[in-house]
């Protein structure tokens, strides 16, 4: 069996580190660089192309999130810290993903408890960080700056910036040296706007991450796929605005029908199912971090990813 690897492909997706490790002045346990590749996901013969990474997302009020992880995860949802602890050390989970969701609250002013609860899930893991904030650009041009401070030296990936709200969180990244995610409604050229204004103001290309927005699975994901592959696409004939590595979060599976009406005996196994294969085709279309919330997804990706990037013992590849 030949495979014939020779597309014509000049571009190269670029890189973004994520996480400092104490020689790079910070303290997290390990450091990733993402993106670099030449081609699309797992066509490269091992081990030139590296698995996509799995981040669990956490948050500092669970009220906000779903009642199947809530009851999974039990009493550690209530301490970010424990339960950003619990992702690097019973789940696997290569990155953190923290989303503020205290900060959704009516009329939230409390900005320093952001910087504690940073803090302090700092000290509970070495994993990179990811911080999402309220979506509200009054209240996050505080929030992210308060992040921005109290994660300096450890290459923060701060989001989510759109179109119409992406100065106050690029200031942070560029004040604090972090990295920022770039959310587009799954559109190639809405895409390629964002990190072309966020670049106008500074933003260097290996600060960037690309979200290109991802629907479930049966539920929209389909023009997820297509843009992520258009954009891949894109970037490897050569365009520099859209060479970023991509990040993908499926967690809206946990929202579905099917997911919230299932039975209370099957409704893990469904949740999980449904998060599984969203994560599984975005991670094929280019996604460089694939984001979960329910634990048992994370072993699932990660022993799917090992075995598409394995090759037949009589392979040849030119």
């Amino acid at each position: 069996m030949t495979y014939d690897l020779a597309f014509g492909w000049t571009g190269t997706i670029g890189t973004v580190t994520l996480g400092a490790t104490k020689a790079d002045g910070g303290s997290r346990k390990v450091s990733w660089q993402i993106g670099g590749g030449t081609t699309l996901p797992f066509m490269e013969p091992p081990p030139s192309s590296p698995s996509p990474l799995i981040a669990f997302e956490i948050c500092d009020n669970p009220d906000y999130w779903s009642p199947i992880i809530r009851n999974y995860c039990g009493d550690i949802v209530s301490s970010p810290a424990e339960w950003a602890k619990a992702a690097e050390q019973s789940y696997g989970a290569d990155i953190v993903r923290l989303y503020l969701t205290s900060t959704k609250a009516r009329n939230f002013s409390d900005i320093a408890s952001v910087g504690k609860t940073l803090e302090a899930v700092l000290g509970a893991t070495g994993l990179p960080l990811i911080i999402e904030g309220s979506n509200e650009p009054k209240i996050d041009s505080e929030v992210f700056l308060k992040c921005g401070e109290a994660g300096q030296g450890e290459k923060l990936l701060l989001g989510t910036a759109e179109a119409g709200r992406y100065r106050s969180i690029a200031a942070a990244a560029l004040a604090y040296n972090h990295a920022i995610i770039a959310q587009s409604p799954i559109d190639i050229n809405l895409a390629k706007q964002l990190n072309i204004l966020l670049r106008e103001i500074g933003v260097q290309r290996d600060h960037i991450v690309i979200d290109p927005y991802t629907g479930s699975l049966g539920y929209g994901f389909e023009y997820s796929y297509s843009a992520m592959e258009r954009i891949r696409f894109s970037a490897l004939k050569g365009d520099a605005d859209l060479a970023m590595p991509m990040i993908c979060s499926p967690a809206d599976t946990l929202t579905i029908k099917e997911v919230r009406e299932a039975d209370a005996k099957d409704i893990d196994d469904v949740a999980i199912a449904w998060e599984f294969y969203t994560g599984l085709a975005a991670a094929a279309a280019g996604a460089e971090i694939i984001c979960v919330r329910h634990p048992k997804t994370i072993g699932m990706l990660r022993a799917a990813f090992a075995d598409m990037k394995k090759l037949p013992a009589a392979a040849e590849v030119r």
